[in-house]
């Protein structure tokens, strides 16, 4: 069912994968986005399974909608309603592996992640887990790159050659160390971006500390709690949720949530904070008014979330298309 022909490889996150391919898939990105109709049909006859144990807008509109306009059929599976909750994870990606061409899960846990990746004979695609969420870091990316070149920051480039466009950006990330920031680190390093993180809610099992190193070591990394300072000297200022989505409205997480907020609130990003500062705004939404973020700032003149946002699906189209068919 697979065009590729080459060894099987997965997307867990970008950490494990060559620079030079990170590289390729941001520049196809590019020319999807551009170009989307020279794409048509290059998915026909294949299959995505997305699997979903935790919710969802953006994951699974962008690679439905994205397999679709591709020429392919994606297959919504609830993880809840399905018998991954009555078998081992193993057996049950062995069977989707016969059934199609791509997975997609998006999973609370690294771990099950990981047994599917042991188990799967076609392409798997992280699309979120506890640790890392690689496909909305290169949406990021992309999104960096479509500005710089529309504001003339960087000189204009197409295919591979787009990474030029985000290669010396400078990111400040403010909120809590979590799954974004790791494949943040990990494509930074891939790129060459500068990153600044302001996280002064850092749980020691959320963070990759061996991609935190690398991108350290090659002196693109900054690490304070001047969120102020920070912010003059962004070109971007990127914020997420402080508490993961899905326990935002249990009452079960209560207490943690109401702790997280006392702890968070100074760093919330608003016009007092952005006052002076030409930097463009994002958020990987959904985005919670008044926590990490005030309202006013979602359609401030400086915001580029919606683009964000729409970019995972050229995004999500780049990786299927380098998975399956090895196009750059």
């Amino acid at each position: 069912m697979s065009s590729r022909v080459g060894r099987l490889k997965h997307l867990i996150d970008w950490k494990f994968w060559p620079d030079d391919e990170v590289r390729l898939v941001l520049g196809l990105a590019r020319k999807v986005k551009r170009h989307r109709w020279e794409y048509q049909g290059h998915m026909q006859g294949n299959t995505l399974v997305m699997l979903f144990q935790k919710t969802s807008t953006r994951t699974r509109v962008s690679f439905e909608a994205g397999m679709t306009e591709l020429g392919g059929h994606a297959i919504h599976l609830d993880w809840n309603a399905s018998n991954f909750t009555l078998s081992k994870v193993g057996l049950e990606t062995r069977y989707l592996s016969r059934n199609a061409s791509l997975i997609m899960a998006r999973l609370r846990s690294n771990d099950d992640l990981r047994e599917m990746e042991r188990h799967a004979s076609v392409p798997l695609i992280n699309g979120c887990c506890n640790l890392y969420h690689p496909c909305q870091a290169l949406a990021d990316m992309l999104t960096i790159a479509e500005d710089r070149a529309a504001r003339g920051k960087a000189e204009d480039a197409s295919g591979a050659n787009a990474a030029r466009l985000v290669e010396g950006a400078r990111v400040v990330f403010v909120g809590a160390y979590n799954n974004v920031v790791n494949s943040l680190v990990s494509i930074c390093a891939a790129l060459g971006v500068h990153l600044t993180l302001v996280c002064p809610l850092r749980p020691a099992e959320s963070i990759d500390e061996e991609a935190r190193q690398g991108l350290a070591g090659l002196g693109l990394l900054v690490e304070t709690l001047d969120l102020r300072t920070a912010v003059q000297n962004a070109d971007y200022v990127y914020t997420d949720t402080w508490l993961d989505m899905e326990y935002f409205n249990d009452p079960a997480y209560e207490k943690e949530k109401q702790r997280r907020i006392e702890l968070m609130m100074p760093y919330q990003l608003n016009a007092e904070v952005l006052e002076g500062s030409s930097a463009r705004i994002m958020h990987d939404m959904p985005i919670h008014p008044g926590y990490e973020m005030s309202e006013e700032l979602v359609d401030d003149e400086r915001s580029i979330i919606f683009d964000q946002a729409e970019n995972r699906l050229d995004a999500q189209k780049a990786v299927m298309l380098h998975l399956l068919h090895e196009l750059k």
